[in-house]
């Protein structure tokens, strides 16, 4: 995946803690690893933003050793239930995580991380091309995993460092989690180029993150709509970044209003903004809108990526061939992913995809060929006899009131919007009626003390079924 002895002097990671490994030193790290292994098999990778949890991805993949990527802080009953399903071989943990298990015993320690032997491990058969098992966006917890090949992966990694130009004098600062498809591909195309990741852990909100940033002299930042909606409570915009050259932006649709603001902001002071369209099924990327439009096109995801194509289907799964006609996004691509796994024995499945994936996702493109998301193929719901975006009606709202927390969902006939600010319920219930033409009755406003969110930051939906269901 990887060749680490073309960039063997330059420094591959740098973490606020004061570690520094060069690509030498990294090569010589995962080589350790591996052989300690010795064998293709299933391990469990405990992800944060840390050299242990780095080396043990890249040891893995550069050396046929399929890794499951999973969060170091989740849940220790789910991560206990997947144990019990997929039985893998190893563990690689940190230190200080808890692991009270009798079956797995430790053979190995470094940079903060330790490698788990399973004593009652199964082997089953592994497909030749499989290369990294990721959880889908909003299943932390799920037995569900996204089987990714070792072509998709470096297919799109040489696409995203095509169209963002990446060499290695990029310093990429960690503002996502790796085991998350966004993170993950980071660390994919900076390793690919040979530049210096500045690793850490800690939150976007606290002075010690950006005391690094500026100390690290960061290069690039990356971050789902949620990430940016703090930014802009944190005055970004009035902050002195020097060294800062891009901002990318994906895992959701940003409104077309703010991405317009962080646009005129790059313009203003010359850099750049790239939104990015993407999901865990087309490894990550699977369209961009080229910088040098994102003021012109704001709103648009963009353009595929090189080597990949969009289309446009309808109902009845006929192309779309009009522009501004809205109709399922469809992606063909040598990334798009072999499908799911849901139990050890999928683990032997071949490409069920063939390079084409049908995204879920509503848009519409102009004619010029930019595209534009308008909202999930399954959020929208019917209200009295209007069909009602859910999506929208949560950009709306965000817009409106400084980007409060929200999420909207419901039934046919019953909206349910969900705030963060009780004070707020009788003006949001009056705006959302006003912009959308119908009575107030078919809004319910709930407070929550915060929207339940996944680890990189987008709606867990599904939890707040239980207020309608």
């Amino acid at each position: 995946m990887w060749n680490f002895d073309a960039f063997s002097n330059n420094v591959a990671i740098i973490t606020d803690g004061g570690e520094i490994l060069t690509y030498a030193q990294l090569k010589e790290e995962t080589t350790r690893l591996a052989v300690t292994i010795g064998k293709r098999c299933l391990v469990f990778s405990m992800c944060s933003n840390t050299a242990g949890s780095v080396i043990g991805y890249a040891s893995f993949l550069n050396n046929r050793i399929i890794p499951v990527l999973l969060n170091a802080h989740m849940d220790s009953e789910l991560l206990e239930s997947l144990i019990d399903n997929y039985q893998p071989a190893y563990i690689w943990m940190p230190l200080e995580m808890c692991l009270e298990h009798a079956r797995f015993y430790s053979i190995y320690e470094a940079y903060g991380y330790v490698l788990m032997k399973n004593i009652s491990a199964k082997d089953y058969p592994l497909f030749d091309e499989l290369a990294l098992l990721l959880t889908t966006s909003g299943s932390t917890g799920s037995q569900k995993f996204v089987r990714q090949s070792y072509t998709n992966i470096r297919v799109n990694t040489e696409q995203i460092v095509e169209y963002l130009e990446l060499d290695e004098n990029e310093r990429p600062v960690t503002t996502l989690p790796m085991n998350y498809t966004y993170g993950c591909s980071i660390i994919n195309t900076h390793l690919y180029v040979g530049a210096t990741i500045l690793l850490t852990d800690k939150a976007l909100m606290t002075r010690e993150f950006w005391a690094f940033m500026k100390e690290q002299k960061a290069t690039s930042i990356a971050g789902v709509p949620y990430t940016y909606e703090m930014l802009d409570k944190l005055r970004f915009f009035r902050m002195d970044l020097p060294y800062l050259r891009t901002m990318t932006q994906a895992g959701g649709k940003l409104s077309p209003e703010l991405q317009k603001k962080y646009s005129e902001y790059a313009f203003d002071k010359g850099k750049k903004l790239v939104v990015m369209y993407g999901a865990c099924e087309a490894t990550a990327r699977m369209g961009y809108l080229p910088h040098e439009k994102s003021i012109e096109k704001y709103g648009s995801c963009g353009i595929a990526i090189p080597g990949g194509k969009f289309t446009l289907i309808d109902i009845n799964n006929n192309e779309i061939s009009e522009p501004d006609v809205t109709g399922e996004l469809v992606y063909e691509g040598e990334n798009v992913t072999l499908g799911y796994a849901e139990c050890p024995e999928d683990l032997a499945k071949g490409d069920e995809r063939h390079g084409r994936l049908e995204t879920g996702d509503m848009a519409r493109r102009d004619e010029d060929g930019f595209y534009y998301i308008v909202g999930r193929k399954k959020r929208f719901l019917k209200v009295y006899g209007n069909r009602v975006n859910l999506d929208e009606i949560d950009r709306l709202i965000k817009t409106e009131f400084d980007y409060m927390d929200c999420a909207s969902g419901g039934v046919d006939d019953h909206v349910y919007i969900f705030i963060t600010d009780e004070t707020k319920a009788d003006e949001v219930r009056q705006f959302v009626s006003g912009k959308t033409g119908l009575n107030q009755s078919a809004f319910n406003v709930v407070y929550l003390d915060i929207i339940p969110k996944n680890d990189s930051g987008k709606t867990l939906y599904k939890e707040l079924d239980k207020y309608y269901g």
